[in-house]
């Protein structure tokens, strides 16, 4: 705590963006809702994952589960393969977690308004969060044949290598395991990245998909998952946790150059600690106390604040008879220490709605902490019915909120922590302040504004499909009721111009207005005539034939980024066994072509340009082999260069074997 303000400012990280997909919530908006709204999103297992009734015993006989509930993202196994330039092969062979990583650090990328192909070869850092590799174990029970090529794609590692891969970015590029909280500790790598100036950039993240039923029924003979699938933290009936799915994403800079560049700070990140027990629990998988109030303390001083200062904690708070006594002995240790009896630190645990994201429990954590702070509010925690008469309520100065709870006032940003702990007896913990997100871009009455100026609102999509569905996104957006009616319409098109990466298939709309611009979108109304020839009108017209368009010209240097539509994904479901429909009227060339082409082509596409290289050949002649019942050898393959000359091989083929 004897870190000097300016010192405290110059290794402060920002909070630039955020995306997730945590069970009942798509986004963090929807995370949110759920809530605000006390709702919980546990479920029943679904049959999609495993057979729960055949496992399901209630007094948890060896080999079985006991609990029938967990908490599961929707269409786990949706994704857009064209985007990502991905046969659909590519894509029914590939963990659905690299799959999901990918669309959520996109996402995470255009909330934050950076865009990829600006960031494209710079240092910018990966760090993933993640324990489990239940989609490659699952290939590997179907037995030794299906030890494919393939699987080398679906190594941990590769988690952050492919997010690395796909966006070109060169930084560090890491997956950490420290079970639980493997997410927080990706987040406090990143921090420590940024602040030696390794990395200008890091997105961090922590994804978990939980397919198989080994860990539950591993848990169920441990006594640590709990009997109704709900994590039940601080309660008396606490009687283990719930696990859940789940994929979260923050995108991190330097806070100084975040203010310099006009980003949205979402939330600032002071201070971080992690921390080992050691021996202090007396065994390696028994929680310390000593572990969690060192890695509190060590947090504390590195972010340059009085504990007793802490707004609110968003705890592990799994729900552990053992666990939850223990962690709130600790922050009653160091939060608690000095804090005045009238001003309780608010506790929290957002597993009480959505379960335990396991090593993505952390960033779930995170991303809570972040909305309370934006929006000055805690939600209430749930299944909180008789405190846990284990902890000293009557001697702690915390409580935990069972109804939406403002920020206490104080003149200050409010701070808030997060905490993590792992079975690998890691502990870590973040520090975080209130960003600037109310004047990033909210002016009043911004549908008030001046004169007759015209604005430019370019979208762009990578298929007409997904830039019809862009321009619905934008017409509900600037719709009265839309998020976009509270932004300035001159903010909207800077950060559409700007902000945005521009995709091959594009549409430019210009209008004065907010109304006009709806109208444009939707064709229910007559935009206001602009003069050929005026700058916006020109710059829309090359906007529209594909040129590069210098935006500078038409903003000045007083616009702000405003968060605005993410992309529309044109998502379909990908899984191993599940066969594309054979489209009407095509040939063998048409189908393989279409399981094996990463991109569009024409007769005279090269096989490598379209994405058909070694590995994808390799697939061709086992399906081949197959179909045929004769051995198609990997030479006649090699001499195939174009898409033509495939069509001409596969039909001599067809008519050899006919």
């Amino acid at each position: 705590m004897n870190r000097s303000t300016a010192s405290v400012e110059t290794r402060s990280v920002a909070v630039i963006g955020m995306a997730c997909r945590f069970p009942g919530a798509a986004n963090a908006d929807q995370l949110w809702e759920l809530l605000c709204d006390g709702a919980d999103a546990t479920s029943e297992t679904p049959p999609d994952r495993y057979d729960v009734d055949a496992l399901y015993s209630a007094d948890a006989q060896p080999g079985t589960l006991r609990s029938r509930r967990a908490a599961y993202i929707r269409d786990m196994a949706a994704f857009d393969a064209e985007f990502f330039e991905m046969s659909p092969t590519d894509a029914k062979e590939l963990d659905p977690q690299q799959r999901l990583l990918l669309m959520t650090a996109w996402e995470a990328l255009e909330d934050a308004g950076q865009r990829p192909d600006v960031l494209a070869g710079s240092r910018t850092g990966v760090y993933v969060g993640n324990t489990r590799a239940d989609f490659l174990e699952m290939q590997y029970r179907k037995g030794l044949k299906s030890a494919t090529a393939a699987q080398f794609h679906n190594y941990r590692p590769l988690l952050a290598a492919r997010t690395s891969y796909f966006f070109d970015f060169r930084g560090p590029s890491v997956v950490l395991d420290t079970a639980c909280s493997s997410s927080l500790v990706a987040v406090h790598n990143a921090v420590q990245s940024i602040r030696a100036g390794e990395t200008p950039l890091a997105l961090a993240a922590g994804v978990n998909l939980k397919l198989r039923a080994d860990e539950g029924v591993m848990m169920t003979a441990a006594g640590t998952l709990a009997r109704d699938g709900r994590s039940k933290f601080g309660d008396a009936s606490a009687d283990g946790y719930s696990p859940s799915d789940g994929v979260g994403v923050v995108v991190l800079k330097p806070l100084a150059n975040a203010l310099a560049d006009g980003d949205r700070i979402r939330a600032v990140i002071q201070g971080s600690a992690i921390s080992n027990d050691g021996r202090t629990g007396g065994s390696l998988l028994t929680p310390s106390l000593a572990g969690q109030i060192d890695v509190l303390r060590w947090a504390y001083e590195d972010a340059g604040v009085n504990p007793a200062d802490v707004d609110y904690v968003e705890a592990h708070g799994v729900g552990s008879p053992q666990l939850d006594p223990l962690e709130f002995a600790a922050l009653g240790e160091v939060v608690g220490h000095g804090r005045p009896w009238d001003r309780p630190c608010m506790v929290g645990s957002v597993k009480t709605n959505i379960g335990h994201s396991e090593a993505a429990g952390g960033l779930a954590g995170l991303i809570k902490t972040v909305l309370c702070l934006e929006h000055g509010q805690v939600p209430p925690n749930l299944h909180m019915r008789a405190p846990n008469p284990r902890v000293a309520w009557d001697r702690l100065p915390l409580r935990m909120p069972d109804r939406i709870e403002a920020l206490p006032y104080t003149g200050r940003p409010a701070i808030a922590g997060v905490s993590g702990q792992g079975v690998s007896a890691l502990n870590a913990h973040l520090v975080l302040r209130q960003g600037d997100t109310v004047a990033a871009g909210r002016i009043p009455s911004p549908r008030q504004e001046h004169g007759e100026q015209a604005y430019l609102l370019p979208l762009s999509a990578r298929t007409p499909e997904a830039l019809e569905d862009l321009a619905r996104a934008y017409t509900a957006y600037l719709s009265p009721h839309g998020k976009g009616g509270g932004y300035a319409l001159r903010d909207i098109c800077f950060s559409a111009s700007l902000r945005r990466q521009h995709h091959p298939y594009r549409m430019a709309v210009v209008a004065t207005s907010h109304e006009e611009m709806v109208g444009a979108l939707s064709g229910t109304g007559e935009p206001r005539r602009i003069r050929r020839g005026r700058p916006v009108v020109v710059v829309a017209e090359r906007y529209c034939k594909g040129e590069v368009v210098d935006w500078h010209e038409l903003y000045d240097p007083g616009c702000r980024y405003v968060p605005l539509p993410g992309y529309p994904w044109q998502t379909q479901r990908y899984w191993p066994g599940e066969s594309e429909p054979q489209q009407n009227g095509a040939d063998l060339a048409d189908n393989v072509l279409r399981e094996h082409a990463r991109t569009a082509y024409t007769e005279t596409s090269m096989l490598s340009e379209i994405g058909i290289d070694s590995l994808a050949m390799l697939r061709i002649i086992v399906d081949l082999s197959e179909k045929f019942e004769r051995q198609v050898e990997p030479e006649e393959l090699a001499r195939l260069h174009d898409v033509a000359a495939l069509r001409q091989w596969l039909r001599e083929l067809e008519a050899q074997t006919a």
